[in-house]
C-alpha cells in the first residue's frame, strides 16, 4: 500500500468506520493500536463503513509499543494541533505512515515529544472552545494532500 494511517486508541465508532472507508477507498492501509473505545464488530462501526470492510487492508496492534517495533524505520508523521509544522510543509513519501491520537486527548506527549520534527497540524483560528476538527475529517484532510503529493499513485 502506498499510504498508511494509523490511529492511536479510536475511541467513536463511527469516525474509525468513516476512516476505514476512505481507507478502502484509496488503498491506504489502516493501523489501529489498543485499547479501542469499541469492539470492531461494533454495528456503528461497520455502518459507517458500509460494505468495504473486506477491502481493507487492516492492522491491529495491542500497544503503540508493538506498532512502533513491527515498524521500525518507517517515516511516521504525527498529526497533532501542538505542531509548529502545517502538513502542508512536508514532502511526503509512498510508504509513509500518518498518525492520529484519540479523540478525546489525542497523541500523548511522551510520544510527540520524540517525533517533533515529523509532528504537523492542520491550521485553524485561535479559539479555545474550537479544539480541534472531527478525527475523521482530520485524516481526509492529510491523507489526500499525502495522496496528491505521491501524484495519486493507483488511484483514477
Amino acid at each position: 500500500m502506498p499510504v498508511n494511517v494509523v490511529l492511536y486508541q479510536p475511541e467513536i465508532p463511527p469516525n474509525t468506520g468513516t476512516i476505514a472507508r476512505t481507507c478502502a477507498a484509496t488503498g491506504t492501509s489502516l493501523h489501529l493500536i489498543k485499547p479501542l473505545g469499541f469492539s470492531i464488530e461494533d454495528k456503528h462501526l461497520k455502518r459507517a463503513g458500509l460494505d468495504y470492510w473486506y477491502l481493507l487492508d487492516l492492522h491491529i496492534y495491542e500497544n503503540v509499543e508493538e506498532f512502533f517495533e513491527k515498524n521500525k524505520g518507517k517515516r511516521i508523521y504525527f498529526g497533532t494541533t501542538k505542531a509548529k509544522s502545517y502538513y502542508t510543509d512536508m514532502n511526503y513519501e509512498e510508504d509513509c505512515f500518518i498518525m492520529f491520537g484519540k479523540e478525546t486527548a489525542g497523541i500523548p506527549m511522551d510520544i510527540l515529544n520524540k517525533h517533533m520534527d515529523t509532528c504537523i497540524k492542520i491550521p485553524m483560528v485561535k479559539n479555545e472552545k474550537a479544539r480541534s476538527l472531527n478525527l475523521s475529517n482530520s485524516v481526509n484532510i492529510v491523507l489526500y494532500e499525502v495522496l496528491r503529493q505521491i501524484g495519486f499513485r493507483d488511484l483514477i
